[in-house]
């Protein structure tokens, strides 16, 4: 069973469900007739009526038991509003202008508990989808940066088949600040608590290991360590190491002469900028055969997650797949309450 069948069926078990807010768009409405017949979960097409089954006619897929709502006239739009100018103190007029349009709608509906989480950005940008959930479901408890991740799946790490990895940020924040580092980092270590089916280890990578080398970057990683071991001391959270220093055993115990849960054994690795982890991936992806899958949005107080322009069908049954893995356990009754992310 390859990783993504294991979301799959973790997602089979949380009896959940996702608002998917571009339903004119014909990958997405196939992608929900699929999530809904696999029993991933229960998708709900945001747009027009025209607007969706024009999309499922040219898909060819039928609507039947798939929930659509146009939010220009849908009966939660006062509710909605009146939550949203409330929670920005903002005028009720110019909130609802903001909700009647599909992410925040989609995101009002999550903060709201009539969904449990949202995948968008088919027809969005990036900085769109992160600022809808910004400003409607929010950010986790402590967390001030939104930013992403990818899981990337090794096929033959060190004798380990399909080894999990998180890597991060490597789509979002082009040059962090340490706090934003230390949000990224306390971000992903949760991200890989929920994916990775093991305990996260996190580590803060540079180009120097524990002080071999001095520089101004090398103290931004410091910097956001210390940060981290201020905020939440009990994580396994290490750092600064070489990327090899993080993940090779042998590396490690030659570079890193105190005792270390991360050093050759990290599963998270969070790189000091844009730069070096958007380079990081399409390395591993292309040189090591990897499948990396993503980017993910993290740092929400629920889980909302970003899709390419140009996603295919099973990109986003595969996102949702995840999305829904990150849901906390519960019972049909206790539906609507999500784990923070």
């Amino acid at each position: 069973m390859g990783i993504v069948d294991k979301f799959v069926e973790l997602a089979k078990a949380k009896t959940g469900s996702v608002v998917l807010p571009e339903g004119g768009d014909e990958r997405i409405v196939k992608a929900a007739r699929q999530i809904k017949d696999d029993g991933i979960a229960d998708p709900i097409l945001l747009g027009s009526a025209e607007q969706i089954q024009a999309a499922a006619d040219k898909a060819g897929v039928s609507l039947s038991g798939i929930q659509t709502l146009d939010p220009a006239t849908s009966d939660k739009l006062d509710a909605y509003t009146d939550a949203y100018a409330k929670s920005r103190d903002m005028n009720p007029k110019v909130a609802r202008r903001m909700v009647k349009r599909a992410p925040f709608f989609g995101g009002m509906m999550v903060a709201q508990g009539d969904a449990d989480t949202m995948v968008a950005g088919i027809a969005h940008a990036t900085a769109t989808v992160i600022q809808a959930g910004a400003l409607t479901v929010g950010y986790a408890p402590g967390i001030q940066t939104a930013s992403s991740f990818f899981l990337m799946v090794i096929p033959d790490f060190q004798g380990q088949l399909d080894k999990p990895f998180i890597y991060a940020d490597c789509a979002v924040n082009i040059a962090p600040t340490p706090a934003q580092l230390a949000d990224i980092a306390l971000a992903s270590h949760a991200s890989g608590e929920k994916l990775l089916g093991e305990p996260a280890k996190t580590a803060m990578l540079s180009f120097s290991t524990k002080g071999s080398a001095a520089h101004d970057d090398i103290d931004k990683v410091t910097q956001a360590l210390s940060i981290i071991k201020e905020r939440a001391g009990d994580l396994i959270i290490d750092g600064e190491f070489q990327a090899d220093t993080a993940i090779i055993p042998a590396v490690a115990a030659k570079k890193v002469k105190e005792p270390s849960e991360v050093a050759g054994q990290a599963n998270v690795l969070i790189f000091p900028d844009l730069d070096a982890g958007n380079m990081a991936y399409k390395l591993t992806q292309y040189m090591a055969n990897a499948l990396a899958i993503g980017p993910f949005l993290q740092g929400f107080a629920k889980p909302i997650s970003d899709l390419s322009r140009g996603a295919s069908v099973q990109d986003v049954v595969a996102t949702t797949a995840i999305c829904m893995a990150m849901i906390e356990n519960r019972s049909p009754a206790g539906r609507g309450r999500v784990a923070t992310v």
